[in-house]
């Protein structure tokens, strides 16, 4: 397998705190992996050094053989992320946060359409309905549906982008153990009756142990170290 990313002597520190400490790790092409470890880890701020939200104090990281920052812009839109505050805009609808996440490949006419609600939603939905939303939420405004359904809706706005990695920061929450499950099962088949491009490549940030099942690879992260790293192929 190919690589694609890799990690070398990656520390992170905050206010004195070191959060990360001397990360070596390297990420291949279609690799399903687990994250694991109790809050305060380090698991949200290795996401954010991996998708270039954040900068390491000390060490290297390459993604795609590069330092982030000399990424082409077209090998940027191939990282998604879920964040665990999910990061939508209550002022839009649904549908209208879904659609956000086309927008890096698209021109300001289409922005404006979408602020505007006048835009082509019908790939949002396909992605909508894989992630098991009803119609009757589609125009919704956020205010006016659960945190389970936002859970969703950000998972949507991941897929219509079709990535080729994606990061996700504790992706099921809010949802019940069949729709964890479901979802679950979704990325790692990449299988879909709608035609929708999965990632090949994820690293999904776990608050339950059980949803390991199924998943390639599992790291785990004690007080900012790698403590576990099993291959399950």
């Amino acid at each position: 397998m190919k690589s694609l990313i890799e990690l070398n002597n990656i520390s992170f520190e905050y206010n004195n705190n070191k959060i990360l400490k001397n990360i070596n790790l390297e990420i291949k092409e279609g690799e399903k992996i687990a994250l694991i470890g109790k809050s305060g880890a380090g698991k949200t701020t290795l996401i954010s050094i991996l998708n270039g939200t954040k900068r390491q104090t000390y060490g290297d990281i390459k993604i795609y053989g590069k330092n982030f920052n000399n990424l082409y812009n077209s090998q940027k839109r191939k990282i998604g992320t879920i964040w665990q505050d999910l990061r939508l805009i209550d002022d839009l609808s649904a549908e209208q946060n879904v659609n956000c996440g086309l927008l890096s490949n698209q021109n300001l006419i289409f922005t404006f359409k979408n602020l505007l609600n006048i835009s082509s939603f019908h790939k949002a939905h396909k992605c909508m309905e894989l992630c098991q939303l009803n119609s009757r939420i589609y125009s919704k405004n956020l205010k006016n549906i659960s945190g389970g359904q936002k859970q969703r809706i950000a998972i949507s706005r991941s897929i219509i982008q079709e990535p080729e990695i994606l990061f996700a920061d504790e992706p099921f929450n809010n949802l019940d153990p069949k729709l964890c499950d479901y979802l679950k099962n979704l990325f790692i088949s990449r299988l879909n009756n709608y035609k929708i491009k999965f990632p090949n490549t994820i690293l999904f940030s776990l608050h339950k142990i059980e949803l390991i099942d199924g998943f390639t690879r599992v790291i785990g992260l004690k007080n900012g170290e790698i403590s576990l790293d099993i291959s399950k192929r």
